[in-house]
């Protein structure tokens, strides 16, 4: 098992998240979605970073950094869409470095977040979704006692094109 840590988002990560995001663009936006040139102005990143935090103390979201032993940004982790009341429900989101692929990071990541969710956000129930072709993120969310739920036809419109959506959840209480 991989030796990370998660830690919540705080605007003092602000530099070292934006290194990570440039680093990562291009392999980012290949795999993931696509963000508009904006997000990498660094005046408009620490903006987005401001309401990140904003929205956390509002119980909006939970955004967490993936770091290794020695502090290095891995990766990043994210509890979105958090719906309280009847629901009490949140959705997973989560993206790891091109170079630190196949490390059992995400796996890690996963399982910690999920601790967070249950213990400390106090949620019951967690969403995710992949692509079909994104095996390796099906496979995290497999170990993680996810359950799969369905597929939606095109979903989502990345890269451009529409593309089908697999669907998991995880009960956790």
């Amino acid at each position: 098992m991989s030796n990370i840590r998660i830690k919540l988002l705080e605007q003092s990560d602000e530099e070292e998240l934006f290194k990570f995001e440039l680093e990562n663009r291009a392999f980012f936006e290949r795999k993931f979605l696509f963000r508009h040139s904006s997000y990498y102005s660094f005046d408009n990143f620490k903006t987005i970073i401001k309401q990140l935090i904003e929205e956390q103390g509002k119980d909006l979201v939970y955004m967490y950094l993936i770091k290794t032993e020695d502090g290095e940004i891995v990766g990043r982790v994210n509890l979105v869409s958090i719906t309280r009341g009847n629901f009490n429900k949140a959705e997973l989101g989560y993206r790891i470095a091109e170079r630190h692929q196949g490390k059992g990071y995400t796996t890690s990541a996963v399982r910690l977040v999920l601790d967070e969710a249950a213990n400390t956000h106090k949620l019951h129930r967690i969403e995710a979704g992949t692509s079909p072709d994104n095996i390796g993120s099906q496979i995290v969310l497999i170990k993680n006692g996810f359950q799969f739920t369905g597929r939606y036809n095109q979903y989502i419109y990345q890269n451009g094109k529409w593309i089908d959506g697999i669907n998991f959840e995880k009960i956790l209480d």
